[in-house]
């Protein structure tokens, strides 16, 4: 079950033809566990993919159209209120696009786009598909995990452009960044008792996730990301906590790295500081409010290029004016923080995070997602409504994890010990989305 900014809860499940053509569902929740469906939409459209992309390393452009989006409700609370959504905030052409008092009908589809007629009754739902116009194709390998099993399954993960954090700019902004992987429907992490359930679901019958047992938030201990991850604004990073709950107190190491591999680093943040007491959000259900203070942190540059820029930056506004070299860590408390990197101390960050166990009963950690614009959530009313990649405690990791989860990660190993993230050329990407047509 997906959280987008807002919050918005949803599941999806993305078809790629030969042809170009794509048949896309989004399946919308009332509730954070993805059982209780609002409205289905469908969502018809072509796809030609361009060039590998300038600004997002690793990533391949595209253009698309969209034919047709069609939208099913499931339940007349859902129809009163997208229909009072676009009633209110669309043009002349969608001011009636369900008269007052219409009786909801099971079943029934109605168009809010089509490209014949140049109708577009989309915006009041802040909808658009500009993830497609990113894309990027992982493959790994996945250890089996009976007994009597040796070697690996192949998984194939599709990453899709990032959804602004702020709900106004959903309709112009084009992704620099990823939302969480989509599953191959042939080559899929294992166990994935959401995924052929899914897979199955059209809008007439949305899925309904499993049940979920809710989790206390229980921060205490280490935790690690489990791959290299991709912020917009082309930021590469690994990202390792430490809470000391006895205390609360907290340690963070933000390793950031110039490609999407996470093998070039260029350099690292240390932080630390203290935070409050969880409260149950009211705004994202199933979250939990914090506010964290940052009082100390240092930086180790890791590459010649940060080193000269640092040296190069105002002096007393990040350590001490030009000492940088490259390896060397350094303290920028003093100075209140360092300008060039964006860092200023003290600091509080008003966070929301979630805690789950996987279908392998590891426990997972979600912070919150930092706004697109690259602002702090340096205020309550900029709290996030939506998370991060999840992290993994480290003291749960399976061997999977610890085979290739480091502070200095270097790319994740296949059962031969080679890698297997590596960037896919243009030509095997509409290849590999066709895979998604069958389940194995």
């Amino acid at each position: 079950c997906e959280v987008r900014p807002g919050p918005e809860f949803l599941t999806r499940s993305y078809l790629f033809y030969a042809n170009r053509l794509f048949k896309a569902y989004q399946f919308y929740y009332w509730d954070p566990s993805c059982r209780d469906p609002s409205y289905s939409l469908v969502i018809k459209g072509k796809l030609r993919l361009r060039q590998a992309s300038w600004i997002t390393r690793g990533a391949t452009e595209a253009d698309y159209q969209l034919h047709k989006v069609g939208i099913v409700f499931h339940s007349q609370k859902a129809m009163r209120e997208v229909a009072s959504w676009i009633n209110q905030t669309s043009g002349e052409g969608c001011s009636g696009f369900l008269p007052p008092g219409r009786t909801w009908a099971p079943g029934a589809l109605y168009e809010l786009l089509s490209a014949k007629t140049e109708r577009d009754c989309t915006a009041a739902l802040g909808f658009a598909m500009h993830e497609l116009s990113l894309v990027r194709v992982e493959k790994h390998y996945q250890p089996l995990l009976q007994p009597q099993q040796s070697g690996s399954r192949l998984v194939e993960e599709l990453y899709l452009g990032d959804i602004h954090t702020e709900w106004v700019e959903r309709l112009h902004y084009r992704p620099t960044g990823y939302q969480r992987p989509m599953q191959s429907a042939v080559h899929h992490v294992h166990p994935c008792p959401a995924c052929g359930i899914i897979y199955r679901a059209d809008e007439h019958h949305p899925p309904i996730l499993p049940v979920r047992a809710q989790l206390p938030m229980q921060l205490s201990g280490s935790w690690v990301s489990t791959h290299c991850e991709v912020r917009p604004a082309v930021l590469f990073l690994t990202r390792y906590f430490i809470f000391h709950g006895n205390n609360h107190t907290w340690e963070g190491y933000y390793y950031h790295y110039s490609d999407p591999l996470c093998k070039q680093p260029t350099f690292t943040i240390y932080a630390s500081g203290h935070y409050t007491q969880g409260i149950p959000s009211s705004k994202v259900r199933g979250g939990t409010e914090l506010a964290f203070k940052v009082t100390q942190a240092r930086v180790t540059a890791m590459d010649q290029v940060t080193v000269m820029m640092l040296n190069s930056s105002e002096p007393g506004s990040c350590g001490l004016t030009s000492s940088w070299s490259a390896g060397v860590e350094q303290d920028i408390t003093p100075t209140n923080g360092c300008l060039a990197l964006g860092i200023k101390l003290p600091h509080t960050e008003y966070e929301l995070f979630k805690t789950e166990q996987d279908t392998k009963d590891r426990s997972l950690l979600y912070v919150g997602e930092r706004p697109t614009d690259g602002s702090s959530p340096d205020s309550p009313n900029k709290r996030p409504t939506s998370y991060q990649a999840p992290l993994i405690q480290c003291a749960g990791a399976s061997e999977e994890f610890s085979n290739y989860v480091s502070l200095k990660y270097l790319g994740k190993k296949d059962a031969n010990g080679s890698e297997a993230l590596k960037p896919l050329p243009v030509a095997f990407l509409l290849f590999i989305a066709l895979l998604f047509l069958r389940w194995d």
